[in-house]
């Protein structure tokens, strides 16, 4: 039995307008569940700092709605938990923009108001478009382009969770490449 919890209705909410929520949501419902991201121990284990204990993480697991909004939540320009800021600003997007400021602040940059970010950012030309702000605006190519994982890693995640895995794609990218 699948863990998936995300129906095809509430993904197609999600992603208005984008005319692969079928394609989405079934590549969604065959790789999420090996991930395990809603249990209450995987919330442990990757926000303990917002879920120190398993008491707390079991009053938030498999929603993620909750999740998100106690994750984000003030911080990154978001309001508190109740503001619902996290969700609304939860990571969308190639690079998985992330909170209201950087929202914000991509919405200002192609002259768009930030209530119609969300919806942009589920669209394939939206995900490129704000990766490709972000990386500008953050000054992303003097690392890439010096193989410096680390720094790049710290810019977009703030720490280095995902390094070795960015590693390898980085790896794979130059081999695909010629280079």
């Amino acid at each position: 039995m699948s863990d998936f919890i995300l129906s095809r209705v509430q993904l197609a909410e999600l992603i208005k307008g984008n005319p692969y929520v079928d394609y989405w949501h079934s590549a969604m419902e065959r790789c999420l569940p090996d991930y395990d991201i809603n249990s209450p121990q995987r919330l442990v284990k990757v926000w303990p700092k917002y879920f120190p204990n398993m008491d707390i993480a079991n009053q938030y697991a498999g929603n993620e709605e909750k999740i998100a909004n106690r994750a984000y939540a003030n911080r990154m320009g978001n309001g508190p938990e109740a503001s619902g800021d996290g969700w609304r600003f939860c990571g969308r997007g190639l690079i998985q923009l992330t909170g209201r400021n950087n929202y914000q602040q991509f919405a200002d940059s192609i002259e768009t108001d930030i209530n119609d970010i969300p919806a942009y950012l589920a669209t394939f030309e939206g995900a490129v478009q704000s990766a490709c702000w972000f990386w500008e605006t953050n000054n992303l190519n003097k690392f890439a382009d010096a193989g410096d994982m680390l720094t790049l890693t710290k810019r977009i995640n703030g720490g280095t969770l995902g390094l070795d895995d960015r590693i390898k794609h980085y790896q794979h990218a130059l081999h695909v490449l010629g280079l």
